[in-house]
């Protein structure tokens, strides 16, 4: 077969290293019987062969009894190895996608490699499927991304990028309000109740300034104390004698509590006033909100050694 052999030409250096050596160069290691049990050094074959993970490539073998050649042609007529050379590639845009009936919301980040793909129809209407799911069962990250594996890597097949149901999170109230800024790229439910005009507000609000907690007194103590090293260190490196640092850091930390709750925040559309005077001024209060953000945390990162896909796979 064409493709298999000019697979086999290109991974020559690669499948050397493992292969063992005759006078006539490498010799290939899959001649395996039927049903024979599936070899690592098979498995690796496979995967230098194809990029192709180390679990896939074990499937792909039992299902072929062990011949590779085999293997790589049922792998690309199912999309799966066209899907595993797209997995090595971060995927840091997408979508949040927000669902919310019966005082309840799921909020859910989708991620794939382009602003472009994150526009598109099928990826939207994949992220959406997501979303509508993980409102009506509510199922985990792990359970989410399980149940639309199959149509995951069918639609990397078909876009050309990679694609991943990042992570999901549920908030319930007795009214939620909901704000999706730039197309998606930030999604903010507030749960609370009173004025629905204030509600909405507090939205945007949460979307600009991104607070860690609901009230000053809900940040932790540990928070507080990380922070005032933070500080001290700061002001002893500018030269202040260490009393004199302790009382400026002292007055900084009466201010942090407030920035970084929500109800301690000024109000964006009307700074001189923090939160919780708009909210008293109309008759209203927020229980609990939520924010995600595309991409946010994400580190682009080495994937494992083959050695540590091996331990994963024994279970160490």
């Amino acid at each position: 077969m064409k493709f298999t052999a000019t697979i086999f030409a290109l991974a020559f250096a690669a499948t050397s290293a493992f292969a063992p050596q005759s006078t006539y160069g490498p010799v290939r290691t899959n001649s395996v019987a039927l049903n024979a049990e599936v070899t690592v050094a098979t498995i690796k074959e496979l995967r230098g062969l194809t990029g192709a993970g180390m679990m896939d490539c074990k499937k792909a073998l039992q299902e072929s009894d062990g011949d590779v050649e085999v293997a790589i042609d049922n792998m690309r007529k199912s999309g799966a190895l066209k899907a595993a050379k797209k997995a090595s590639k971060v995927a840091a845009e997408g979508q949040i996608i927000i669902k919310d009936a019966d005082g309840s919301a799921a909020l859910v980040e989708v991620n794939c490699q382009t602003d472009f793909v994150a526009k598109d129809e099928s990826f939207l209407n994949f992220a959406n499927a997501v979303a509508d799911f993980a409102l009506s069962d509510k199922p985990g990250v792990e359970d989410l991304q399980a149940k639309f594996e199959e149509e995951r890597v069918a639609l990397v097949a078909k876009i050309g990028e990679n694609i991943n149901v990042r992570r999901v999170t549920y908030i319930e109230g007795e009214t939620l309000k909901t704000y999706l800024h730039n197309g998606g790229k930030i999604g903010v439910v507030v749960a609370g109740n009173g004025d629905d005009t204030t509600l909405k507000n507090l939205c945007m609000h949460v979307c600009a300034s991104s607070p860690q907690f609901l009230s000053p007194d809900d940040v932790p103590q540990d928070v507080i104390d990380k922070e005032k090293a933070v500080q001290l260190d700061i002001a002893m490196n500018e030269g202040k004698p260490a009393d004199i640092a302790e009382k400026m850091v002292t007055g900084r930390m009466r201010k942090f509590a407030g920035e970084v709750a929500l109800k301690g925040q000024p109000f964006v559309m009307e700074p001189k006033k923090i939160v919780s005077e708009i909210l008293k001024e109309n008759k209203s209060d927020v229980t609990s909100f939520v924010r995600l953000e595309v991409g946010e945390g994400m580190e682009i990162q080495d994937g494992p050694s083959f050695a540590e896909e091996v331990a994963a796979m024994a279970g160490n």
